[in-house]
């Protein structure tokens, strides 16, 4: 099976690691021969294509893994009219200047699409979505905070919309079945934190309805200490309260833990627990554990069709998700912008992904 993955930076690496480990490996069935284009060849080791239609036409591969930076994505993937295989995407699909009708348009041939909500393929998030499924469960109230601290980080970004989707997203998997997440108001700050510009918006807050549910998000990239939470109150069919408290990549990545309880005689009585917290990955495998998950889904559904074990965040979903996005960024009341970097910056090159990710 052959993979092209365009982009071959911190993205990109953590996929070709992912894909490494997959090759031939008995539950995907099949050798992979993966190759790469990017505007220029950083490593050897791997065929490298100045061009992407080249690579298309000459490599012919089976799947195309999107790893460019953020604001490069739809040139990707409006050069990929015509593909009909399957294409992976890093998050968000595009800016909120491109034209999204256009990356629609050019991916309606592939024979599918996944955009990469990592978060999805956690155990705390499975767990929690059957938890709330099997014991009927109407959520009432949720809260994400979801932030991290990329400033000086020497990639460019579109800003915080690139963070707050993962909190979105999994806040839609909690709402009752078709409903849509509908943002009341959203506020927000901007600043000179990337080398994207000096005005970049770095942080939103927002409150928003799911069907009958309230829900408020913060989200940031200037997130001094990384913090993922989601924290959750249900109803349950006896009329009681149900809450939920997950918490992601904390303290290294991939480690997370749910807990679920009740109130009861003044006590909190635990109803299900998930904690991955003590489980350590091999040294070559460790950040990219739910990565990998998503990548052997797609491997399995491209070589024998096999169903995902998460459904994919197909190509409708990530328009709409994108859409809900353009919408934060277009009507968020912003201040700013703040000035980290007054007098200018020494842009460096950290190799520290636990803070950066």
């Amino acid at each position: 099976m052959r993979v092209l993955v365009a982009g071959m930076g911190y993205a990109g690496s953590r996929f070709l690691t992912a894909l490494r480990s997959l090759s031939g490996d008995l539950e995907i069935g099949a050798r992979l021969e993966v190759a790469y284009h990017a505007r220029h060849q950083g490593r050897q080791d791997i065929p490298y294509f100045a061009s992407l239609r080249t690579a298309l036409d000459e490599f012919a591969p089976d799947l195309v893994v999107v790893a460019v930076t953020d604001s490069a994505h739809a040139e990707i993937l409006t050069g990929l009219d015509g593909y009909q295989g399957f294409v992976i995407a890093e998050k968000p699909l595009t800016s909120a200047r491109d034209d999204l009708d256009a990356v629609a348009g050019a991916l309606r041939g592939a024979s599918g699409f996944a955009l990469d909500l990592v978060e999805r393929y956690s155990d705390a998030t499975t767990a929690l979505q059957q938890y709330v499924r099997h014991h009927g469960l109407t959520l009432v109230r949720a809260h994400a905070t979801w932030g991290k601290d990329r400033i000086n980080d020497h990639r460019p970004t579109v800003g915080v919309t690139s963070e707050v989707i993962h909190s979105l997203d999994l806040l839609r998997q909690l709402g009752p079945v078709g409903a849509q997440l509908r943002v009341q108001d959203a506020v927000g700050v901007c600043s000179d934190f990337s080398i994207s510009g000096p005005d970049v918006l770095d942080s939103v807050a927002l409150t928003a309805r799911l069907g009958d549910a309230v829900v408020s998000a913060y989200s940031s990239f200037t997130n001094i200490v990384r913090q993922r939470t989601i924290d959750c109150a249900f109803r349950a069919p006896d009329g009681g309260l149900v809450y939920a408290s997950t918490e992601y990549d904390t303290p290294v990545w991939d480690a997370d833990h749910l807990r679920v309880w009740k109130r009861e005689n003044g006590t909190e009585v635990t109803l299900c627990e998930v904690d991955t917290r003590g489980r350590e990955a091999p040294a070559d495998l460790r950040g990219v554990v739910k990565l990998r998950r998503l990548t052997a889904d797609v491997l399995r559904y491209v070589h024998r069709r096999q169903e995902p074990f998460v459904p994919f965040a197909g190509l409708d979903e990530s328009l709409e998700l994108q859409r809900l996005l353009n919408k934060i960024e277009a009507t968020a009341h912003v201040t700013g912008p703040a000035r980290y970097f007054p007098d200018g910056r020494a842009v460096i090159a950290e190799a520290d992904w636990e803070r950066l990710g």
